[in-house]
């Protein structure tokens, strides 16, 4: 899932002024998912009205042994992701996929069907509509489908956040370089470590040391973030939210941090930048003129 550039900007203009940017990646999940809700409705009702043979295990047909499929379509399908089919088969490659997942949909399939018998006081009738056409689902062809958006609900969500971090990070950082003056020769966009750790972004003091920034959008208390920072021996750590347990780890690690969430929290940065020896100058005009001047630099 790709970020827009006006999402992204939303989602900067939010954190620096320490509002909840959630609710602009929660629309995005939204939109994507009932886009592909829609269509995947439609590709069940064509896949039935196309096997109406009696007997027919026109889901499986058409869903798990299709060889137009992509692996990652048939794994979504069949209510797996592919981190699952790699943990679970040593491998998510086309050659593993097209022999575990129909075996793996017979199983899915039996057991809703047990369910289905063991329950019948409910019973469930999927009904679709397409180009005038109506099909009706049985229990458990509907649970099936049910099954396969939850996986692919989760499959978006999970993509949303992790692309949220890579597609906002790197500007947020140069965001706050251009609100306090850092002169460019004193931030680099990307590089390694001496251990060959990748981290987001370099702080450049006056006498040439580079030091280690990471920047991680997560909430409050959660504790990959702190690791992350200790794994990468960063000297500086700007988040959306921090426990006080996130606080005290990094200070005694003596990593700088700034808490966005706080009122006004991305003013620490200006501290920060003056502890390291880094030129930088204070920042006291309008947030909202100043980020509209800027992302007009930074997105041209």
């Amino acid at each position: 899932m790709k970020l827009t550039d006006a999402v992204i900007k939303k989602v900067i203009l939010k954190a620096l002024k320490s509002e909840d940017y959630h609710a602009e990646i929660l629309s995005l999940i939204n939109t994507n998912f009932m886009e592909y809700a829609i269509d995947f409705f439609g590709r069940v009702a064509q896949a039935k009205l196309r096997n109406d043979t009696i007997g027919t295990d026109w889901h499986k047909k058409e869903f798990f042994t299709n060889p137009s499929l992509s692996s990652k379509e048939m794994i979504i399908n069949s209510g797996l992701n592919r981190k699952t089919v790699d943990n679970s088969f040593g491998s998510s490659s086309r050659k593993v996929v097209l022999e575990v997942i129909p075996e793996y949909y017979d199983t899915l399939r039996s057991s809703i069907h047990d369910l289905a018998i063991n329950n019948q006081d409910i019973d469930i009738t999927l009904t679709i509509k397409f180009r005038g056409v109506s099909v009706d689902l049985n229990i458990t062809e509907s649970l099936i489908v049910i099954n396969t958006l939850a996986v692919k609900r989760a499959e978006l969500r999970g993509g949303a956040w992790s692309t949220t971090g890579k597609s906002v990070e790197k500007y947020l950082m140069l965001t706050l370089c251009y609100l306090f003056e850092v002169p460019p020769q004193h931030y680099d966009l990307r590089g390694l470590t001496s251990e060959n750790r990748e981290v987001d972004f370099f702080i450049i003091s006056e006498n040439g040391e580079r030091h280690f920034c990471e920047v991680k959008l997560m909430g409050k208390g959660n504790p990959e973030s702190a690791d992350a920072v200790i794994a990468r021996d960063s000297a500086i750590f700007i988040a959306d939210s921090l426990s006080d347990a996130n606080k005290v780890q990094l200070s005694r690690r003596r990593v700088y941090w700034v808490e966005l969430r706080s009122p006004e929290g991305y003013r620490k940065f200006y501290d920060v930048l003056l502890n390291l020896s880094i030129p930088a100058e204070p920042f006291d005009s309008s947030l909202d003129e100043a980020l509209e001047r800027i992302f007009g630099i930074i997105f041209e």
